[in-house]
């Protein structure tokens, strides 16, 4: 059974050190393919970057909190909850850091009702606008999230804490989430000190391997039917991820993880299917009030579906979507041509079959090599 795999996983991970590098010969078998749970259905949303702040805040603090989300509520409400990256801090207080270029903070009077209405159930902490408002705003998010039922991995208020994966139930699958983020040194948990869960998430470096495998191991030790990992990971505006984040994404499916859910760059990535498990390298841009960046389109992205059919991971789902004055909407014929094309191009260097479905696509989770 899945269940008892993932114990052997994390039995065996623990007794190797965990990841290559710290035995030698270390390199784990590959991992089974399909992915398969103990479901037999469910539909897990993953979005990029939320941030509901700034102008997205002054837009929705006088309501409807849900309003944010536009005609793409009744998508989000149909799946059996969702992933997301919410690179905002929702609180009422604290004070600006010194010398940052932006400020991102949500009044947490609308937006957790606004998350809550979208059937939110991770909400990443991992990302570089956690501690615009210092401390006293993180504590605030983790505060607020944690009263809505919503997981909140990524940061804490000391650096284990931080780095230690949510749980969650998903549509009956049972789910672990590790978030973490090689942006905003500064604002990285260290010791006693609240931050984010901060490394370098280059696994060519051998603290990496010795960081991440720790961090797979913990995750593995919850038995998880599924391991998600939430990276808030590489520069802004780059359209393809770098050779490092593509060997850092094998290497964590290698360890046992099932999903990668990246973000960071504001714009989608390509899309690649690693041993029947989905490598989401950048999901882009879900809600926000950024200026739209000539070419790039930026305020264009997908709700991505993934989908459990007869107990295995079978596809993912891309619903074009883009921003409009402060909310998320289905995305206009024109945008999701655009973004039917700018995927499968993206996509065509990993071998990814996509598949057109309606007005978005559908990408297989293929065992084929």
């Amino acid at each position: 059974m899945r269940a008892t795999r993932r114990s052997v996983l994390a039995g065996t991970l623990a007794a190797t050190g965990g990841c290559l590098g710290w035995v030698p010969g270390g390199d784990p078998e590959p991992p089974p393919c399909p992915a398969t749970v103990e479901t037999e259905r469910a539909r897990i949303g993953l979005t990029g970057d939320v941030m509901l702040g700034r102008n997205v805040d002054d837009r929705w603090d006088d309501g409807p909190p849900e309003g944010v989300w536009g005609e793409t509520l009744s998508d989000l409400r149909a799946l059996d909850g969702t992933i997301l990256n919410l690179e905002c801090a929702v609180s009422d207080r604290g004070q600006r850091r010194p010398n940052r270029g932006y400020y991102f903070r949500a009044d947490p009077d609308w937006a957790v009702p606004a998350l809550e209405s979208a059937g939110v159930a991770v909400a990443s902490l991992a990302n570089n606008h956690q501690l615009d408002f210092g401390t006293t705003a993180l504590a605030d998010t983790r505060r607020h999230l944690a009263d809505a039922g919503i997981a909140h991995p990524g940061a804490g208020p000391d650096r284990e804490t931080a780095f230690e994966p949510a749980t969650v139930e998903i549509g009956g699958v049972r789910i672990a989430v590790i978030a973490l983020t090689d942006q905003a040194p500064g604002y990285a948990a260290v010791g006693s000190e609240p931050g984010t869960a901060y490394t370098d998430l280059s696994v060519d470096r051998l603290e990496t391997r010795q960081r991440l495998g720790r961090t797979v191991e913990a995750a593995l030790a919850t038995d998880p039917d599924l391991l998600v990992a939430s990276l808030h990971w590489g520069p802004n505006w780059e359209v393809r991820p770098s050779d490092a984040q593509c060997r850092t994404a094998r290497w964590l499916i290698d360890r046992g993880v099932d999903v990668i859910h990246g973000h960071s760059a504001h714009v989608i990535q390509g899309i690649e299917s690693y041993r029947g498990r989905p490598i989401v390298y950048d999901a882009g841009d879900y809600v926000d009030d950024y200026v739209i960046k000539e070419g790039l389109h930026n305020n264009r992205s997908f709700l991505f579906e993934l989908v459990v059919a007869e107990g295995r991971l079978d596809h993912l789902r891309l619903r074009p979507v883009e921003i409009v004055n402060e909310r998320v909407e289905p995305a206009g014929e024109r945008a999701a041509a655009w973004l039917r094309d700018r995927m499968a191009s993206l996509s065509a260097p990993f071998e990814t079959p996509v598949e057109r479905a309606g007005r978005g696509l559908r990408i297989p989770l293929s065992c084929a090599e």
